[in-house]
């Protein structure tokens, strides 16, 4: 036995065959507990070496998902993860654990209501399913996690050679996409449910996908992410970090930036060439353009040096406007009688003394016109310009009551 143990190859060609016996069937119950007893003495590093070679063999990955479950039933909560690396706060693996745990959350609510499903009363049946539709709500928040995952994490490790495990684990995050779509299917039924079909559904169809999200949280944290922190350069989380807006985060917000140590620059590969990215998300530029078009107010930004910088051209102008002022001095862009008003605004920007200004006019050309200056500052309170928003606001003036039902509007 302790030959066994000490030897990777004999370990890992012991695997395979009974991964093969299983895959033909043969005896599946003495195969799988056979594998259950094996498994407790593999190294994981060993396992995804396993399954990594099983599937470039011609192994249907339905075959290693399979596997998959058994390895995480074996393995749940038994690695010991204390030679992991640590990471900072903000780190791209810190950020998937706080989402992690966030999920964990709605798992525990999610739980709890369905302790309460054996209990129900025919009237109380309807809120109770309010209640786990919204919980179930939460959690499919998931697909942004495995969206990053997928189209950012999975490319890195395939580049370093490392191409079963993503296999595999993608095929897994379907499979738990397909029970939250079925849970989801389930809770937004039209056909009524009694109190006495609710446990039915909470054991067939909504415990089913919290196991699987709870799983891979398991796969991630044991398997994954140690892998990945093994392999990744810091270059490689770095590029992860900042396309990581473009898919979004799932029920956590990070706080903390990042920034790798040394003098590392992005280079990001997996967005759209004309991506436009920004902390909170990315636009191509057709769709920034769309948007500012379609925007009801005007904007107009002048920078640091007080140089007309931008204007929106959307469809509800109050001034009129032309590329040919895009450079001038803002000062310049207004009637001699109100440049000293424009001097004092920047004057009291650029110092700090203000941050905001509005004017509005009651009656420009029969409409209610609204000004507003604001100073734009950096991440270091450092002072970028001015934005000046403009906006007709007659309608929203003559606004009363409540506006609750869909209404679209005709003008």
């Amino acid at each position: 036995m302790s030959e066994f143990i000490n030897n990777s190859q004999k370990r890992k060609e012991l695997l395979k065959h009974l991964i093969l016996q299983l895959h033909q069937n043969e005896a599946p119950e003495v195969v799988k507990n056979r594998l259950v007893e094996v498994l407790k003495s593999v190294p994981y590093n060993e396992v995804v070496e396993v399954e990594q070679e099983l599937i470039a063999e011609g192994l249907p990955e339905e075959e290693v998902l399979r596997f998959c479950d058994i390895h995480t039933m074996v393995l749940d909560g038994s690695i010991d993860t204390s030679a992991v690396k640590s990471v900072p706060a903000g780190h791209p693996v810190d950020t998937f654990k706080k989402e992690n745990r966030a999920l964990e959350e709605y798992i525990t609510k999610a739980r709890q209501l369905f302790d309460k499903g054996n209990k129900l009363k025919d009237e109380e049946v309807k809120d109770y399913l309010l209640q786990l539709k919204s919980v179930f709500n939460f959690l499919s928040d998931v697909d942004k996690h495995y969206k990053r995952k997928e189209y950012l994490l999975f490319p890195f490790l395939e580049k370093a050679g490392i191409t079963g495990p993503p296999k595999v684990m993608w095929g897994k995050h379907d499979e738990t996409r397909e029970l939250l779509n079925a849970a989801h299917e389930a809770l937004s039924s039209k056909e009524p449910i009694s109190a006495e079909e609710v446990p039915a559904l909470i054991v067939m169809v909504l415990v089913p996908a919290t196991e699987a999200i709870e799983g891979m949280i398991m796969k991630e944290e044991e398997i994954l992410l140690p892998m990945a922190l093994d392999t990744l350069k810091e270059e490689d989380w770095y590029q992860i970090y900042n396309e990581t807006p473009q898919y979004g985060f799932t029920l956590y917000d990070p706080q903390q930036e990042w920034k790798p140590s040394g003098n590392i620059e992005s280079k990001p590969v997996f967005m759209s060439a004309d991506a436009i990215q920004v902390s909170t998300g990315s636009f191509s530029s057709q769709e920034l353009e769309a948007i500012f078009k379609t925007l009801p107010i005007d904007i107009t930004f002048v920078d640091k040096n007080d140089k007309v910088k931008f204007f929106s051209h959307g469809t509800k102008k109050v001034f009129d406007r032309n590329r040919s002022i895009i450079g001038r001095d803002v000062r310049l862009c207004h009637p001699p009688g109100s440049v000293h008003i424009v001097e004092q605004i920047i004057s009291d920007f650029k110092s700090g003394k203000e941050n905001k200004a509005a004017f509005w006019i009651s009656s420009f050309m029969g409409k209610f016109v609204y000004i507003e200056y604001t100073a734009l500052r950096g991440s270091d309170n450092e002072y970028l310009g001015v934005m000046e928003i403009t906006q007709i606001i007659d309608d929203l003036r003559s606004l009363e009551g409540d506006q609750r039902l869909l209404s679209y509007a005709n003008k």
